[in-house]
């Protein structure tokens, strides 16, 4: 059984999605609907009937819509400093799906039992980001957008080089801190490893 099929139909998910996504109205008309159908295809291939269950990580529940919205804004925050300060010009059709789609994988990667947050069976079989990439490589969308979703997580023993992949990791860590803060719980640069 494949893990997800492309869903193109217009439908309530694609509409809620294209309700949701902060960022939209920066790609070009095209990168948008295959922003969008990657969104609502894991969306219609996970356990969840509402976006807003969709959880942010195992152990928070933080919705993975915030998430999403708040690294999008942080990343284009981060790209006028990059502009400014460091001559670096990342085009919006490259970013704006970067930031968008990072956790795309995330509605397959973890899954709600009880009250608790838990890791998924297939997020224990294909490490988070790999499934996201899969789909973004099945959209036919370019490779610096697929290299970075797939290798953007900080446990991936490797990472995209290019300065959209910098950019996504302090946009990414700046809004999970504030998950973990969101929750009660402590953020990753207070914690002692």
């Amino acid at each position: 059984m494949p893990l997800y099929t492309i869903d193109r139909t217009s439908n309530s998910r694609r509409t809620a999605v294209e309700e949701w996504l902060f960022g939209l109205d920066l790609v070009s008309p095209p990168l948008r609907d295959e922003i969008v159908t990657a969104w609502t295809t894991m969306w219609a291939a996970s356990p969840y009937a509402r976006l807003e269950d969709m959880p942010f990580s195992t152990g928070i529940d933080y919705p993975l819509m915030h998430h999403v919205n708040e690294v999008t804004k942080a990343g284009l925050d981060l790209a006028k400093r990059a502009k400014a300060d460091w001559k670096v010009d990342l085009p919006n059709d490259v970013l704006v799906p970067i930031l968008i789609l990072h956790d795309v994988d995330k509605p397959l990667m973890y899954e709600r039992q009880g009250g608790d947050v838990v890791p998924s069976k297939l997020s224990q079989e294909i490490p988070h980001g790999v499934v996201g990439a899969m789909l973004l490589k099945d959209l036919g969308l370019g490779h610096e957008i697929i290299s970075t979703v797939a290798t953007h997580s900080p446990k991936m023993p490797f990472h995209n080089r290019g300065f959209a992949a910098y950019v996504l990791h302090y946009a990414d860590m700046f809004s999970a801190d504030h998950a973990y803060m969101a929750v009660g719980r402590m953020p990753s640069f207070q914690a002692h490893k």
